[in-house]
């Protein structure tokens, strides 16, 4: 490995280390309470070092939830590859959704409930990866359609309403671990089930 290729595999793994720790940061302390000097201190670099990767805290924050939903996309475009029964995509992405945020709960939650108190909204913007993932699920709601397997219904409508339900119950077994939950699979599976039948021609 030369120079040029060992120096950029080092910037790399710097970046992601500071990534690790403003993560890590922002869930433990609170977002408002972290500093980039708090952030610098961690790793045991300079404050000046960080403004080399990211503009601000700001950058950091969107930067940690850009590679969240990155990775909740690679998770669902895999299973829209492997499964050509529309409905059983949408089922399975549904149940792959949830389990990945209650995988990385820290990261669910700073992408979907922290972010969006500091920056406006949900980072959709034209082009971003955030609005990849809500084209993915529009896109299957689509197919759906177009097979005469769900109704005719509002494709924008519809998506939310898949989001609104596959959220809420991640959230909820996030924040609740204590409820006294009936089977983990047998509600996650009856939350997506009850809403895809609700909807089917």
């Amino acid at each position: 490995m030369g120079i040029k290729e060992r120096k950029a595999r080092e910037k790399k793994q710097l970046r992601q280390q500071i990534l690790s720790a403003a993560r890590e940061l922002f869930v433990n302390e609170g977002y408002e309470n972290v500093s980039m000097r708090k952030i610098a201190s961690k790793i045991e670099y300079s404050p000046t070092t960080i403004y080399l990767y990211f503009k601000d805290k700001a950058d950091l924050l969107d930067s940690v939830c850009k590679e969240t939903l990155l990775n909740l996309l690679n998770t669902l475009e895999q299973l829209k590859r492997d499964i050509n029964d529309p409905v059983e995509a949408l089922r399975k992405s549904g149940k792959a959704y949830v389990e990945f945020g209650l995988e990385y709960p820290q990261d669910y939650k700073l992408t979907f409930v922290i972010r969006p108190q500091f920056q406006k909204g949900l980072g959709l913007q034209e082009g971003s990866v955030g609005e990849k993932v809500f084209d993915y699920l529009r896109a299957m709601v689509s197919e759906c359609i177009r097979q005469q397997i769900f109704r005719q219904v509002d494709v924008e409508t519809t998506g939310q309403v898949m989001w609104s339900a596959v959220h809420g119950v991640t959230l909820l077994l996030i924040d609740f671990p204590d409820f006294p939950w009936t089977e983990k699979d047998k509600l996650i599976d009856t939350v997506i089930n009850t809403t895809i039948e609700g909807l089917k021609a």
